[in-house]
């Protein structure tokens, strides 16, 4: 991976709740160049979550719980996540499991990216881009949205707001 995550002053972490060994393998590496001054945020859920949390205990935990209950509970912490990551000029990295679903597309507004697609991850993505979040993504395919081919798995979508002299 190329693309320095050091660089950002904090980095959010998302991903599947079923992670594969290479998925876990990439939370690892993405972890390991995180600045150490950098704040680090992640979700409440099992998986890609679970792994940040165990690996990073300094990490910012957004909780499900603190919006409710029930399905929305999740969408409304991932809202607030992004919103998070927007307004400290952070970074989203993620590990989505399959394919990003037809009906998320990225947009600046909520109900647009958390439409019942069924991947809180790539809704999360899809949040991320439309308010220009930079977004590392780990995954064997992705949507036709801008992102370039890192290697390895790894692919990129920075918006056109943010410096090249951040790569």
């Amino acid at each position: 991976m190329s693309f320095s995550l050091s660089a950002f002053p904090v980095v959010g972490f998302s991903g599947s709740r079923a992670p594969s060994p290479a998925s876990l393998s990439a939370v690892g590496v993405a972890l390991s160049r995180v600045s150490s001054s950098a704040s680090v945020l992640v979700g409440c859920a099992a998986g890609v979550d679970r792994a940040v949390r165990l690996s990073c205990p300094r990490a910012s935990v957004f909780s499900a719980a603190q919006f409710g209950s029930g399905r929305g509970s999740f969408a409304a912490r991932s809202v607030a996540f992004v919103r998070s990551l927007a307004a400290a000029g952070g970074c989203l990295v993620s590990f989505p499991s399959g394919a990003c679903p037809a009906a998320v597309l990225p947009s600046a507004r909520p109900a647009a990216c958390f439409c019942g697609g069924g991947s809180g991850s790539w809704a999360s993505a899809a949040f991320a881009v439309g308010l220009g979040v930079p977004v590392l993504l780990f995954a064997p395919a992705v949507p036709a949205w801008g992102f370039v081919s890192l290697g390895r798995g790894w692919w990129l979508l920075l918006p056109a707001v943010v410096q090249p002299s951040l790569l």
